[in-house]
């Protein structure tokens, strides 16, 4: 943890002339940017998967109808194509996995009020008006509601709103493109039906976490959305299976 705060403290140093208060701030952002840079090879990797599982969409269809009565050997059929075809129906899951201990850490930190017996001072530090340990019911609390430390959390909430509707009408033309998808696998309709929606669900996120984790938060998702139209322009249906994050 002490290791973690001293990275951001340098950060926060190197980006102090330009950030001047909200270096802080600014470094949770460049960390997060370098976390996905990280495992931006996975996420090409996990493209790769999820093209090929939309390419093999209607054989695995045909096999789940072909041997739904047996399933020893629907298992046996279908971990032969993915072993053939060297993907895995659960390829998109790792970049957002490696992700979680980042998060985890980010959270505990700007959540503890000293760091190896010595107070954290990095609660002290602010993005504008905002404290990077409080969170958006201390705002409403305060009752800065729209202005202060609510108003960071406004443009914060707007920034998640903009993506998450990105994110919906690309599934949407996702599903449109590939339906196949949703004949997969037991239960994949009602999953493809939902999963535009849980974009949306990083509101919740963003208003219950430590302004820093929420930070994290929007700057992943953001990168997320981006990520994804860049890996999946040229094949929009593979991406239909995609996660938020």
């Amino acid at each position: 943890m002490s290791v973690f705060a001293t990275l951001v403290e340098r950060l926060a140093e190197l980006l102090q002339p330009l950030f001047l208060g909200s270096a802080t701030a600014a470094a949770i952002v460049v960390f997060t940017a370098l976390v996905r840079l990280a495992v931006h090879p996975l996420s090409r990797a996990a493209a790769r998967g999820q093209k090929a599982s939309a390419r093999l969409a209607p054989r695995v269809a045909e096999l789940r109808e072909k041997h739904g009565g047996n399933p020893e050997r629907l298992r046996r059929e279908l971990a032969d194509l993915y072993a053939k075809e060297r993907t895995s129906p659960v390829a998109g899951c790792l970049p957002s996995l490696l992700q979680l201990p980042a998060f985890f850490v980010l959270y505990h930190l700007f959540s503890s009020a000293d760091i190896g017996g010595e107070p954290n001072e990095l609660l002290h530090h602010t993005l504008l008006a905002a404290p990077l340990g409080d969170r958006w019911t201390d705002a409403v609390g305060g009752g800065e509601v729209l202005n202060g430390a609510g108003a960071v959390y406004l443009v914060l909430f707007a920034i998640v709103t903009v993506v998450a509707a990105v994110n919906y009408r690309r599934t949407r033309k996702q599903m449109a493109a590939g339906p196949q998808l949703q004949t997969a696998a037991p239960g994949m309709g009602a999953m493809m039906r939902f999963l535009p929606l849980l974009s949306f669900a990083t509101l919740i996120t963003v208003a219950v976490v430590p302004l820093a984790a929420a930070l994290y938060v929007v700057t992943s998702t953001t990168w997320s959305a981006v990520e994804r139209i860049v890996l999946y322009r040229d094949l929009p249906a593979a991406g239909a299976l995609a996660g938020p994050l």
